[in-house]
């Protein structure tokens, strides 16, 4: 009788470990697009016994603090000189795994329809990051508003502007809190996932926007000590599928583009 319950005890045992035994990783990320992929290779990656836990943040540092302090396995919200950037500043550790997409930045105004309208003295709110910021700022170059000292540096900020015909103001504030005060400036440059969540399309709503050239592709990071780990890379790969390529073809209809 003991012997028996013994391997009932077993049999029950072994089962409940493999009930268990998908590995769980968590991966911090910014509510659109990028945790709707995430959520949307979910089911993917279960097939592959990865577990995949996604925590929603509304803002740019706390998803590397996160991974930087190991209390998250990953996260994916950024681009290759934000993440550079925010390493120098912090001395962090954190690394690109793989590029996924692109997020055209854009200008976005609810009191002009075109640039040719932005009055001498206009009110221009651009994200107070070095990386976003120096983004901005070149894309306001490109659409012939304002010069730069050095077109080539990409943390710039306004006092970097050598010339500015329309003597536009700057406001320089966190990325996040931009499509808030649209209204209460005259022009905004907002990053593209932020422009989504509040409901500006910006394929048609943007005055000016990046191409599909972009250099900002987002990316997956992790820790470096954690980059070859298998569940990360299995991680990896469905966010490169052709899976994913046609979720967001279809569903971002060229506000988020494929970079792989």
């Amino acid at each position: 009788m003991n012997f028996k319950k013994t391997l009932v005890a077993l049999a029950a045992a072994a089962t409940f470990s493999g009930a268990v035994s998908a590995e769980e990783l968590s991966v911090a990320a910014t509510p659109v697009p990028h945790a709707e992929i995430l959520e949307f290779v979910k089911p993917k990656l279960a097939e592959q016994d990865v577990e995949l836990d996604v925590k929603v943040f509304t803002d740019y540092v706390q998803p590397n603090v996160q991974v930087d302090q190991k209390r998250m396995d990953a996260n994916f919200f950024q681009h290759q000189p934000y993440l550079d950037e925010f390493n120098d500043g912090k001395g962090t550790n954190l690394v690109s795994v793989t590029g996924v997409h692109v997020e055209p930045f854009g200008a976005y105004s609810s009191k002009i329809d075109s640039l040719e309208e932005l009055e001498d003295g206009a009110t221009v709110a651009i994200p107070n990051d070095p990386t976003n910021g120096g983004r901005a700022l070149l894309l306001l170059q490109e659409a012939g508003l304002i010069t730069l000292k050095d077109d080539s540096k990409i943390t710039a900020t306004p006092r970097d502007i050598a010339d500015n015909p329309k003597n536009l103001e700057f406001k320089e504030l966190e990325a996040a809190t931009l499509p808030r005060i649209l209204n209460q400036v005259d022009l905004a440059l907002i990053n593209t996932n932020y422009a989504l969540e509040a409901g500006l399309n910006p394929t048609d709503d943007a005055l000016v926007i990046e191409g599909a050239e972009s250099p900002y592709v987002n990316i997956l990071v992790v820790h470096e000590d954690r980059a070859d780990e298998e569940a990360i890379r299995k991680l990896a790969d469905a966010l490169t599928s052709e899976d994913v390529k046609k979720f967001i073809e279809e569903n971002y209809e060229g506000a988020v583009v494929p970079a792989f």
